[in-house]
């Protein structure tokens, strides 16, 4: 089998970067052929399909530029005409029998799925964010959860300025959903995976037939991970510095108890330099990746995920269970289906300071009660969530989807439904 992969990074730039390279390495491993789709950057790994790649495009905040360029950007975000003509090309040239998107938003945009479609390539998609039901991909309206976008009514994301406040870049992620909308792009994948159960019920409201979406949630490699049941004490928050993350509901809640409680922060983002002025007792240790990441884990007595939004299938959890450590988590978007209060771990509402303090305190003082929760973690993670699962899984789904193309060259009706993966 050859297996077209699209992701905008080709580097470790997030969580889907991190599946996205993971499933393409044990693909490859089980003897799947992997041709490479992306945006080029001097942060790539290597690829023999580079020459194929998208031009660098952000869209970060930059200075201001001319009215035309910032026309012809905006256009771009919403339909890459490059991406489609370099994806048209390494389809012609390689031959797969399948193209899987995983970020593909902005910089190669859903406009590859019609241009493989028209290839005859069937299409599966994995959902890491939210963006075929919310413009904003985050489910976030100005910080808070919010649903209103659930029915494929976008214009919310106009109404409530959802972009940073912003009129302008609300109207064009709303042009962008508008667009793909009428141009039904999403309608043209034949498969789509969903990483966790609240997802699937999230995207099947509306947007999706419940029989094209396949809940297989992320995988860890727990054959590569050897646990640790023993720690130095601190607990262990891993992940950007940013509001949705609850960073600032767990600094607060460690204030009230930092004579008890050890905290490291490792991360980086926009929050970076307010939690350094304000809070100056956790120890902040930036990015840590690589070994420096396994080991920092390894000694962590447990790691708390305090998030305050719908989380999909977060891997700092599944890194936590990997190696043995219990995990204090918000009970809120996919956790509770990997975290299982009372015995893997503790959750608590999310924003709820009073209650995440106590759970810290709780786990903190007892060495005993923490490690019988990672060793329960550990089990799960290899009875549910390892990689070797994780993969079996993908390539049942890319059977049934290759099949379903064969019986109906059409591909006019959607896969049918595969065994859905994980814990009940």
């Amino acid at each position: 089998m050859r297996i077209l992969i699209a992701n905008k990074f080709f580097f470790r730039n997030g969580g889907s970067e991190s599946v996205m390279l993971a499933e393409r390495e044990y693909l490859r491993e089980a003897g799947e052929s992997v041709v490479d789709f992306s945006m080029r950057d001097e942060r790539n790994l290597p690829s023999d399909y580079a020459q194929y790649f998208v031009t660098h495009r952000s869209y970060a905040r930059a200075p201001r530029r001319p009215l035309l360029e910032r026309a012809y950007a905006a256009l771009n975000l919403i339909h890459s005409r490059e991406a489609v003509k370099r994806i048209v090309e390494l389809i012609d040239a390689t031959r797969p029998d399948l193209l899987h998107c995983h970020n593909v938003y902005h910089q190669l945009t859903p406009s590859i799925i019609g241009a493989a479609r028209g290839r005859g390539v069937p299409v599966v998609l994995t959902l890491h964010d939210y963006k075929p039901v919310c413009p904003t991909y985050t489910r976030l309206r100005h910080g808070r959860p919010c649903s209103d976008c659930l029915e494929q009514r976008f214009l919310n994301v106009l109404r409530h300025r959802c972009a940073d406040g912003s009129l302008a870049k609300s109207a064009l992620l709303y042009a962008e959903a508008a667009t793909h909308k009428l141009m039904r792009s999403y309608e043209k994948v034949d498969a789509v995976i969903a990483p966790s159960r609240f997802m699937y019920r999230a995207v099947t409201r509306s947007r999706f037939p419940p029989e094209r979406v396949h809940v297989i949630p992320n995988g860890i490699e727990t054959s590569r991970i050897e646990p640790s049941f023993s720690d130095e004490g601190y607990v262990l928050f891993l992940g950007r510095l940013s509001p949705e993350k609850g960073i600032v509901t767990l600094l607060e809640a460690h204030a009230t108890v930092r004579d008890r409680v050890r905290l490291r922060v490792a991360g980086t983002g926009p929050l970076e330099r307010r939690i350094r002025e304000q809070y100056p007792h956790p120890e902040l240790i930036g990015h840590v990746s690589g070994s420096a990441l396994e080991e920092t884990i390894r000694r962590a007595a447990f790691l708390v995920v305090p998030s305050e939004w719908y989380e999909n299938s977060p891997l700092a959890v599944l890194e936590a269970m990997a190696h043995g450590k219990a995990v204090v988590a918000s009970d809120i978007g996919g956790i509770p289906e990997l975290v299982v209060h009372g015995e893997t771990g503790l959750l608590f509402s999310p924003g709820d300071r009073d209650a995440l303090a106590r759970s810290l305190v709780t786990l903190t003082q007892d060495a005993e009660l923490r490690r019988r929760y990672g060793a329960a973690g550990r089990r799960r993670a290899e009875r549910h969530f390892s990689m070797e699962r994780h993969i079996d899984s993908l390539l049942e789904l890319y059977r049934v989807v290759l099949e379903r193309a064969r019986e109906a060259p059409s591909r006019g009706r959607a896969a049918r439904s595969v065994v859905t993966a994980g814990a009940e």
